[in-house]
């Protein structure tokens, strides 16, 4: 069954699309994702085949997926074991949540941290301990530390927040522009759902935060607070 999946990605590769994607995702030397390979498949074509096979493929027979060296093969893998959590009993639940952190190696870019985290880690993590996040958060690892602050948009879509505002006070002094927009995004959506929580958080930190993640975080706010931040932040 994985043989008749590859031969479906294989058969939509588009080299021209690939090229594209390869500068978009930052594969040159020296770039984030250094040496990635792309055979130019869209997500909607990847989806097109996750419902095909979701449903007869286990999640350990993913991995060949995961572990490929073309980046449309990993996040194929991802989205069918996204496609397979919800509805999966708990035994398998635990057997893709392990699946996935033993494999964060390949977890390497910021499409498929954000296409999987809060799908499967966060969503197994809604009623358990969550200090493996803060693991996560304290490894030199660039993805990984995306994956923990992702992984929150599953509280925070709860309502839950103190996660979130937790693991951001970490990131603050993080070096990487990704972290910053992921962490500003996660600041923003709690905004969404809490303007008084968003606000009470940028008034003791603002000034420590990257501008970056600060004008995420601050979106969609009214232009008037928006201003009265980056002027505190100046």
């Amino acid at each position: 069954m994985l043989d008749l999946l590859i031969q479906e990605i294989q058969a939509l590769a588009n080299p021209e699309r690939a090229s594209i994607m390869a500068k978009y995702f930052k594969t040159g030397k020296g770039q984030y994702a250094e040496g990635d390979q792309f055979i130019g498949l869209s997500n909607p074509q990847l989806r097109d085949i996750v419902r095909k096979f979701y449903r007869t493929l286990p999640p350990d027979a993913v991995v060949p997926l995961l572990t490929n060296p073309i980046h449309e093969y990993r996040l194929c893998g991802l989205m069918l074991w996204v496609a397979q959590f919800p509805k999966a009993p708990s035994a398998l639940k635990e057997e893709i949540i392990a699946l996935y952190l033993n494999h964060l190696t390949y977890i390497n870019n910021w499409d498929l941290v954000d296409s999987s985290a809060y799908y499967l880690l966060g969503a197994w993590l809604l009623d358990k301990d969550r200090s493996l996040l803060y693991e996560l958060a304290q490894r030199p690892h660039l993805w990984s530390q995306r994956v923990a602050m992702v992984s929150t948009l599953a509280f925070i879509r709860k309502g839950q927040w103190a996660d979130t505002f937790r693991l951001a006070s970490i990131f603050l002094t993080h070096p990487h522009d990704l972290m910053h927009k992921a962490t500003g995004w996660m600041l923003r959506e709690v905004g969404k759902k809490d303007e008084l929580a968003l606000r009470e958080f940028l008034d003791e930190y603002c000034t420590q935060m990257p501008r970056t993640m600060l004008r995420y975080a601050i979106e969609k706010l009214p232009e008037k607070e928006r201003q009265y931040y980056l002027r505190k932040k100046a």
